[in-house]
């Protein structure tokens, strides 16, 4: 009996499943889980004959599952190679096999792809954007939905076949010494990015300043910072919001919101001027 093959067309039905709908039905609870079971659905079918083997291969499935859903996209792939070995009787290869590669995958690949495409590829991509946004265009925003369309489906076209193609052995390179290093060097990528981003689009500035008897200013605080530093405020804020969310863990939203109440007293007591561009 010749050994099941799962073909190229069930391949290209179970990525955009994937590409589609990861987070299908996401809630808390179950998070990518049932994102998961669409895109193993067709391999499933094709490799088993009888409805009892299909539903039993599916329960695999069934288990909890987050992480980046781009790169997240190879273990969609290794596991459908698990599968099609598990399929042909491979020996070692069962459901808590494959549970186990993809629980083991998840945080791993959720770092690489945190760091690579939220902290690198899209602040990228916005700032070419935002650039050509200048005057009210419309080109930069039809500009970053072409492009990032284009590279997130092949990007995860490519990710989801390169890891049916190598199976369990993308295991080693995704968890060893090599994906470590590719996290590090991403990470320190993404931060540059991000700084740059900031030093470019962020700009905060103070209005205080001292006057004589006569009114006139004698010092003027924001220029006496630009001698020293320029930019320190916008520094310092932009470290101040990292500090917040990194290391108090206060969301996004709570940490607008205290801007917000920043600014708010700050142009009361003369801090800051309503009518600067910030």
């Amino acid at each position: 009996m010749a050994d099941k093959k799962i073909s190229k067309k069930t391949l290209m039905k179970s990525f955009h499943h994937w590409y589609y709908g990861n987070l299908t039905c996401f809630s808390q609870e179950h998070m990518q889980t049932f994102g998961y079971l669409t895109s193993m659905l067709p391999i499933v079918e094709e490799l088993y004959d009888k409805k009892s083997e299909q539903e039993e291969a599916m329960k695999t499935y069934t288990a909890f599952f987050n992480t980046e859903p781009q790169i997240g996209s190879v273990v969609v792939g290794i596991t459908a190679s698990l599968e099609e070995a598990r399929a042909n009787g491979a020996e070692g290869i069962d459901g808590e096999t494959i549970n186990g590669l993809r629980a083991g995958l998840m945080g791993p690949l959720a770092g690489i792809g945190d760091s690579m495409i939220v902290g690198t590829l899209i602040p990228i991509i916005l700032g070419i954007s935002l650039g050509l946004s200048t005057g009210g265009s419309p080109i930069g925003a039809i500009f970053y939905i072409i492009v990032w369309n284009l590279l997130a489906y092949f990007g995860m076209k490519f990710a989801y076949f390169k890891g049916y193609e190598m199976g369990d052995k993308a295991v080693e390179f995704l968890v060893g010494a090599q994906g470590k290093a590719i996290r590090r060097a991403v990470s320190v990528v993404g931060g540059m990015v991000v700084g740059s981003v900031a030093a470019t689009w962020v700009s905060v500035k103070t209005s205080f300043e001292l006057k004589n008897s006569s009114g006139k200013a004698y010092l003027v605080l924001q220029d006496k910072l630009d001698a020293v530093y320029p930019g320190l405020l916008t520094a310092g804020f932009i470290i101040f919001c990292w500090w917040l969310m990194a290391k108090k863990n206060i969301s996004p939203v709570k940490v607008m919101l205290l801007l917000v109440v920043i600014a708010f007293v700050g142009v009361l007591l003369g801090i800051f001027n309503p009518g600067l561009k910030y």
